[in-house]
């Protein structure tokens, strides 16, 4: 297990926090039961429960705040037991509008044994929550009798004009014969006895006009009491026959001194009209070093006013930020290659390879003939390779190096890709019995995510080699083309290679995409091996009996090898030769080999286009017969934009054949411009360009043929398999050392524990 550093693990924890929080979050806002108009209820529970009485009593809180360890733990209790028959909050029952803070404070009412009413107040309207209040309790501005008493809510916020509020009140009580009068409104209109902290103009009603007005039809109608929150405070003021009382203690921003405390309020309505009001004072009984302590949590938290949960939310993001941060500008990195890794402690003795691929021969393609030469190479080189990949129904009966792996299914015109059965114990056991000391994967998904996971489990290194441009393959995805094609392919790549101890790629081009993604793994360019000797060693009694079975005469053969499917561009390639055929005399045959689900539509675009005559899908043909074909051609011609390194390229290069191809990531390195080929943009008009060239100019041809012929020398199986072999022990030797610094510093850490 590798170690893992403190500050490491302390960013694990935070990340996990942010899961579980924002999953608390989803939680309340998608699994709680739905709740409407739950003033309506509770109406008429408030005047069933007082109908038979002369004298009813309520609380009144303030700054609920969705306060889960004051109100629901402390408060509550002490109101199921207080006998009050109602409970009214003054506003700013909530932290703020949100869906998840309704749903919370809905979950924590349901403690009360009582009825209750809400009055709609600058935390019920933030975050778009005014018409979530509509929706879940009622109008924002109200009226309800209760026994001779009328209560009265208004809207403070500014989101209902205070001019058709007080319009609305002047029709409601100038007829109304009610014996007591008590308002509701959230901001309190007359500044509080006491100053809280943090105390501003705006948490007094606003504008002036309105107060002004407010404080005159409270005088006119002789309104009893106005009970307000907003702030932090418990103040009873008298003024002009009417109590104005601001409670703020249920929760929220409360130092818990003799200023700012936690507390409700009881008001009495008795038969004969009179209201009295009663503080209860929750006492919490701290020392006073935990009383300093919290007074100093409450500023921090004052300096963000949000819930419990957004805020440890926020801090496990900051403290996240902060770690990722420390790691980058304090955490030494050293950007050049370890030169004091010696591999060859690991060169000495032969190694053993497991290979995890999702597709192997008998399939015909790139990636397989790609491992094949190297096992192949590997074997020849004195090592052990075992293949896990799919089984194919024509496969070979005796391979003692291949684990075959059931699939679960298969896609593809042909039923070519296959989803091996990653889940068969055995597959485990087998590869355990093989005892391997690396693991190279061959695909970033699947069988590729089993092998590294093997690797995990066997503690050894995993080398990745990257072969296939994923995004080019979006066709084959059942998900959006763009998305996966702009997103989800790269961050595939990213997250797989960065995974694995070593990366393999074909081309410095493609180790260029990899670092442009964001892969850090070490990264080896070395491109895949051909047979050169055996291209090379070719019966030309074969060939001429070939070209005589084909019809082939005097004219020049252009040769392309390719799956026929949409990511190899093969369409280009047909629509182009069809305007050369309108712009040349001397003719040409193009003879395309592969097979694949497009072939039928190709072959109608091929009548379409009246290019029956020089134009022939050849289907299939067997790696061992690939020689001869090649030979059959004067020129290769190429139009695919997905390949990594385009081997078929580099196969015929070995045969003598100068390239036409498109340009892309995995043809810049191999095709030299004007040397073995030409490489243009995917361009109709200077491809053709490049093949008429090659198709009129014989001495030009025949040049690039001997540089081609030069070229592909370099790339043969028995070096790529050395070169491969050094790969393996460079990994290896940075594998252990690695895990023995690992191993040291865990050592150091327990004992400075």
């Amino acid at each position: 297990m590798r170690y893992q550093s403190p500050l490491r693990i302390l960013f694990y924890i935070n990340m996990l926090l942010v899961v579980l929080l924002v999953g608390y979050k989803a939680y309340l806002n998608l699994f709680e039961p739905e709740f409407e108009a739950l003033h309506t209820d509770q109406i008429e529970r408030i005047q069933q429960r007082t109908a038979d009485k002369e004298s009813f009593s309520f609380a009144v809180v303030g700054n609920i705040n969705n306060s889960v360890g004051i109100f629901e733990r402390q408060m509550i209790p002490m109101l199921n037991a207080s006998g009050v028959d109602f409970l009214v909050s003054a506003g700013n029952a909530v932290t703020d509008g949100s869906e998840d803070k309704y749903r919370a404070l809905h979950g924590t009412l349901l403690h009360l044994t009582m009825p209750y009413l809400l009055t709609f107040g600058a935390n019920e309207y933030g975050s778009f929550g005014s018409y979530r209040f509509y929706d879940h309790f009622g109008p924002h501005y109200f009226s309800v009798r209760v026994g001779d008493s009328r209560l009265i809510f208004l809207d403070s916020t500014g989101k209902t004009p205070w001019k058709w509020q007080l319009r609305w009140l002047d029709d409601l009580l100038q007829d109304d014969q009610s014996g007591q009068r008590l308002l509701f409104i959230g901001h309190p209109p007359l500044e509080a006895s006491e100053e809280a902290l943090f105390e501003q103009d705006e948490d007094y009603l606003q504008p002036a006009e309105f107060r002004a007005a407010l404080l005159d039809a409270i005088k006119r109608y002789r309104i009893n009491a106005v009970f307000s929150a907003n702030l932090s405070v418990y103040s009873n003021t008298g003024h002009e026959g009417t109590q104005y009382i601001t409670t703020g203690g249920a929760g929220g921003l409360v130092l818990n001194n003799d200023v700012s405390f936690y507390h409700f309020v009881k008001v009495s309505v008795k038969s004969d009209g009179t209201i009295s009001t009663d503080l209860e004072r929750l006492e919490v009984g701290q020392h006073p070093v935990l009383k300093t302590l919290e007074s100093l949590w409450f500023f921090i938290y004052s300096l963000f006013y949000v819930g419990y949960v957004n805020f440890f939310l926020l801090v496990s993001l900051f403290l996240v930020i902060a770690i990722k941060l420390y790691s980058v500008v304090f955490v030494g990195r050293n950007y050049y290659p370890d030169y004091d890794l010696d591999p060859t402690p690991w060169l000495e003795k032969p190694v053993r390879v497991a290979m995890f691929t999702n597709n192997y021969l008998p399939f015909i393609g790139g990636v397989p003939i790609s491992i094949e030469r190297l096992r192949r190479g590997l074997q020849a080189l004195g090592n052990s390779v075992l293949v896990v990949a799919p089984r194919y129904k024509d496969q070979p009966r005796q391979e003692d190096h291949v684990v075959r792996v059931p699939s679960l299914f298969s896609f593809g015109e042909n039923r070519e890709f296959r989803l091996a059965n990653i889940f068969l114990p055995r597959l485990q056991k087998r590869v355990r019995a093989f005892r391997p000391d690396l693991v190279h994967l061959h695909h970033p998904f699947w069988l590729g995510s089993l092998g590294l996971f093997s690797a995990r489990r066997l503690n050894i290194p995993a080398v990745y080699t990257y072969h296939t441009r994923l995004e080019h393959y979006a066709h084959f995805v059942p998900l959006p083309g763009m998305l996966f094609r702009n997103l989800i392919s790269h961050a595939l790549i990213k997250r797989f290679a960065n995974k694995c101890d070593g990366v393999i790629v074909p081309t410095y081009s493609t180790e260029e995409y990899l670092r442009m993604i964001g892969v850090k793994t070490p990264t080896f360019v070395q491109p895949t091996g051909i047979e050169y000797q055996r291209f090379r060693a070719v019966d030309e009694h074969e060939v001429d009996k070939l070209r005589r079975s084909l019809g082939l005469t005097d004219e020049t053969v252009f040769i392309s090898v390719s799956r026929l499917s949409n990511e190899k561009n093969i369409d280009f390639m047909i629509d182009a030769l069809a305007a050369l055929k309108q712009q040349v005399r001397r003719p040409f045959r193009f003879l395309m080999i592969g097979d694949g689900h497009q072939r039928q539509r190709l072959q109608d675009k091929i009548e379409s286009l009246g290019l029956e005559a020089c134009c022939t899908l050849v289907g299939s043909v067997p790696p061992d017969e690939m020689p001869t074909w090649y030979r059959l051609g004067d020129v290769f011609l190429f139009a695919s934009k997905s390949e990594t390194q385009g081997m078929v390229i580099l196969e015929a290069m070995a045969a003598g054949l100068p390239v036409v191809a498109v340009r892309s990531s995995g043809i810049d390195d191999v095709v030299r411009q004007g040397f073995n080929g030409f490489k243009t943009p995917e361009r109709q008009e200077p491809w053709c360009e490049q093949v008429r060239r090659l198709l009129e100019d014989d001495p030009l041809r025949e040049e690039l043929s001997a540089n081609a012929l030069q070229f592909a020398r370099d790339f043969s199986v028995e070096q790529f398999a050395t070169d491969v072999r050094q790969i393996y022990a460079e990994v290896q030797a940075r594998f252990h050392k690695d895990r023995e610094r690992a191993k040291a510093a865990f050592h150091r850490s327990r004992e400075s524990v």
